[in-house]
């Protein structure tokens, strides 16, 4: 039997990508344990008439180890889908699906913190890691680094991107001059200077609209997109965005622009060049991973950013193409 241990995702990329892999699981006929997070509890419908097992948890580092002592006998092989390899040593072959680059570094400007936070978290990762026999990253930037920080033997490491495609069957006009940012937004993700450079922009240009998806658990950013609206600036905030759409958003949008700071994967960047935007990047080693952008800027500079928006103004700012395969059947037939 083959054990899914999610127990630390629960929202983001990291639940998109979780549901995919269970939907292709489930169409394997592989045997299947999921160990999941509590907090996914109707939001996993497609699990409803499974003959597979399913338990839910709470997520915790002590209820986690109470459950591999109980089952430690009970799989063959295990994928640790969160970062955190098994508590305890496994007679099954133990996979650690890792996609966390702040566990590997941390960007010049974040939180103190989140510094420490990410640092005990380190600490958690590298006491766990003797328990993991293999681990899958998504890039080759992230498989270089991951190599560099844990002194990890290259025979360990697989490269092992996937992501769900969306598809697009609507006919949809896209707008010139729109920029979509589809993103959560904690601190690394850099909102506030991406706000900051468009309205230098627009000042200047009197073109453009800004479109974001920052929810109710950022109020200062709340506050900050409503004081720029009252001023005039064409901000578009639509939350929350269901992945059933998407596909539309991108669509009707001529640009994504990205300026995390730090990012293991990037799968928004993925998926607007597969809905045909272009890309307006941060000049760092993730986006090259993901892609090769229309245009870039260094993330730290308002005015940089500004400048690349200006760029996109011109005629002809060349398309952007994906760097990354799909490898979820690759995944699968490994467990």
């Amino acid at each position: 039997m083959i054990l899914i241990d999610a127990i630390y995702i629960n929202n983001s990329g990291g639940k998109i990508l979780l549901d995919y892999l269970i939907e292709e699981l489930e169409k394997s006929g592989k045997k299947i344990f999921y160990l999941l997070d509590q907090r996914v509890e109707g939001k996993i419908d497609y699990l409803d008439n499974t003959d597979n097992e399913v338990m839910l948890m709470k997520a915790s580092l002590i209820n986690r180890h109470k459950f591999y002592v109980e089952n430690r006998h009970k799989f063959t092989s295990v994928l640790c889908f969160g970062d955190l390899p098994p508590s305890i040593k496994l007679d099954a072959k133990v996979y650690t699906y890792f996609h966390q680059q702040l566990y590997i570094k941390f960007p010049s400007d974040i939180p103190f913190s989140h510094k420490v936070l990410f640092t005990l978290k380190r600490y958690v990762l590298k006491y766990l890691f003797k328990y993991s026999d293999y681990w899958m990253l998504q890039t080759e930037v992230i498989k270089n680094n991951f190599q560099e920080k844990f002194k990890t033997s290259s025979e360990k490491l697989l490269l092992m991107p996937f992501y769900p495609p969306i598809q697009n069957d609507q006919q949809i006009k896209r707008k010139a001059h729109t920029y979509v940012y589809i993103s959560n937004a904690p601190p690394h993700k850099n909102h506030v200077r991406l706000i900051n450079a468009f309205c230098a922009f627009y000042d200047k240009h009197k073109q453009g609209e800004l479109i974001l998806t920052i929810d109710e658990n950022f109020p200062e950013l709340l506050e900050l997109i409503k004081q720029k609206l009252e001023l005039n600036y064409p901000l578009k905030n639509i939350g929350f965005v269901p992945r059933a759409n998407l596909s539309e958003i991108y669509s009707s949008s001529e640009y994504l622009i990205y300026p995390s700071l730090a990012e293991s994967f990037g799968l928004g960047i993925v998926e607007a060049i597969e809905n045909g935007c272009k890309v307006i990047g941060a000049n760092l080693p993730y986006m090259y991973a993901a892609c090769e952008p229309s245009l870039v800027f260094n993330p730290l500079d308002e005015d940089s950013i500004a400048d690349a928006l200006e760029k996109s103004l011109e005629p002809k700012v060349k398309y952007s193409t994906s760097n990354v395969n799909n490898r979820i059947d690759d995944l699968i037939s490994i467990l």
